[in-house]
């Protein structure tokens, strides 16, 4: 028997689809600790048995769950390998609003996970480290290809400004945070280009 709180049981295909889907929702509404493996079936619909066949243990699916996300272009290193977007538009876009209806309004989730995983020889918290560190190599790759001075230097500060606006807009609810930082490194940029006569 259903309820309306309760969604049917699908069966056949698409449980991992199902199974990841669900994850995310609940990750990003309540956090990666406070979400269980079992409310996590229960949301695909899938059977436990299923969710364990395809993810042994939380960790497992936690990590599945960030490579998915990676790879779905929906991360800021998602907007700084869009190569549609000149340089400095794709570096001004890491601070551009969340998406309307963001709620609750998330960080950075790799930055979240690295908080819930905060041991550094954790899978999961390796795989965080692993795209902050992409993040930073893809931005001084941008601001290389500006001419910036220093752009290894210019990319930690970029990045670090990034960071930490997607860590303030989720602290205070505030989707369009970014505005803030977008002005700093607006300034960073604008300082960094060589001077022309």
């Amino acid at each position: 028997m259903t309820t309306a709180t309760t969604p049917p049981r699908r069966q056949g295909r698409g449980g991992r689809e199902r199974i990841l889907a669900a994850a995310a929702d609940l990750f990003a509404a309540q956090g990666i600790n406070a979400t269980g493996m079992e409310q996590i079936a229960e949301r695909a619909p899938v059977s436990k048995r299923t969710l364990y066949a395809h993810f042994r243990t939380k960790d497992d699916l936690v990590l599945a769950h960030l490579e998915d996300l990676a790879s779905s272009g929906r991360t800021l290193e998602g907007v700084l390998a869009r190569g549609d977007v000149p340089a400095r538009e794709r570096i001004l876009a890491l601070f551009d609003p969340l998406p309307a209806g963001s709620d609750p309004v998330r960080g950075c989730p790799f930055i979240d996970a690295a908080v819930e995983f905060p041991d550094p020889r954790n899978a999961v918290h390796s795989y965080a480290r692993e795209r902050k560190l992409l993040m930073v190599r893809l931005v001084t790759e941008l601001v290389a290809e500006l001419g910036c001075r220093r752009p290894a230097d210019l990319a930690e500060q970029l990045v670090t400004l990034a960071d930490g606006a997607a860590s303030r807009a989720m602290v205070l609810g505030e989707a369009d945070y970014g505005r803030h930082a977008r002005k700093a490194a607006e300034v960073l940029l604008n300082d960094a280009l060589p001077a022309t006569d």
